[in-house]
């Protein structure tokens, strides 16, 4: 019966304030839908980086007949040259570091710049003019940076290069994006914790006589207070539940549907699963955001 009469008590709030209960949840759906873009947005960062990072690889260029680099001032790599990078490679120092290793040759490598560009345009070249080339696999990507140490300088070598860091300006742009969707996140989330509190104020203010006519016989502030918390809980539930029906919307349409088949050079997406688990983290925080909130306004109101 008790519990019957707080469902009673916190449902008439709702109608008296159904306004104000939808500028709630219109709020606490646009703050929570920015969460959760911001947080697949980082899982996509973590899946794309953990993927290169498996695949990509550091490329060990050797010099050309058409390289200008500083060690490259005997013109194209020589048979030796090539060799000592092999035995670095292979040696003691660097063998523990490295997964795998491949070697393209001068007509390798031009067959992939024919490939790649054109019979017409790969032309301006002929397969002398190519260059040689290690493609080694670390263990450790992040160690990377150890082999550009090992060849620096080194006569025949015109430059390492690590695949990884031509994703980095991508990375470095969904990671701004991710900030930008927190930072406004944040601003909304507060704006709907302003806002229950409101609604929860002026709701107990409307009902001003009736908190009265409870403290007179008796009720206990824990009584008094359950049905205004449970109006707060109940529009930010909504919003809530909506935020995660347009994360996973999203997540189906816009990524699944969308993006997928039109980017093709990202091969790893964030999945629906990703945005279900996604769902409980969101509900969670307007739960808890509105309990805390309109908790702490009621007892304020209470003690004036």
């Amino acid at each position: 019966m008790r519990i019957g009469l707080i469902l009673a008590e916190a449902l008439g709030g709702l109608r008296r304030n159904i306004s104000m209960v939808i500028s709630v949840v219109l709020v606490t759906f646009v703050s929570l839908t920015f969460v959760g873009a911001a947080i697949l947005m980082q899982g996509q960062i973590g899946v794309m980086r953990g993927y290169w990072a498996e695949r990509a690889q550091v490329a060990v260029y050797m010099c050309s007949a058409v390289s200008e680099s500083d060690t490259c001032v005997d013109g194209a790599a020589s048979d030796e040259q090539v060799e000592a990078v092999r035995a670095q490679l292979e040696g003691d120092a660097l063998s523990p570091l490295i997964s795998s290793m491949t070697f393209d040759t001068k007509e390798d490598t031009y067959a992939k710049l024919v490939e790649q560009l054109g019979a017409d345009q790969a032309s301006v070249l002929t397969p002398d003019q190519a260059f040689e080339v290690f493609f080694v696999t670390m263990k450790d990507p992040g160690q990377s940076p150890v082999l550009a140490e090992a060849f620096s300088g080194q006569a025949g070598v015109e430059q390492v290069k690590d695949q990884l860091q031509y994703l980095e300006p991508l990375f470095s742009a969904l990671t701004v994006a991710t900030y930008i969707a927190v930072g406004i996140a944040v601003l909304m989330l507060i704006a709907a914790t302003l806002l229950i509190a409101t609604t929860i104020r002026l709701s107990a203010y409307a009902r001003r006589k009736e908190i009265g006519i409870m403290r007179l016989v008796g009720a206990s502030n824990r009584f008094i207070q359950t049905p205004f918390v449970l109006e707060g809980v109940f529009a930010a539930f909504l919003g809530s539940a909506l935020a995660s029906a347009a994360v996973v919307a999203g997540v189906h349409f816009g990524v699944n549907g969308y993006l997928r088949g039109r980017v093709p050079f990202i091969t790893t997406w964030i999945t629906m699963q990703d945005a279900m688990l996604v769902v409980p983290v969101l509900i969670g925080i307007g739960i808890v955001l509105a309990a805390l909130s309109a908790g702490f306004a009621i007892r304020r109101w209470l003690r004036t």
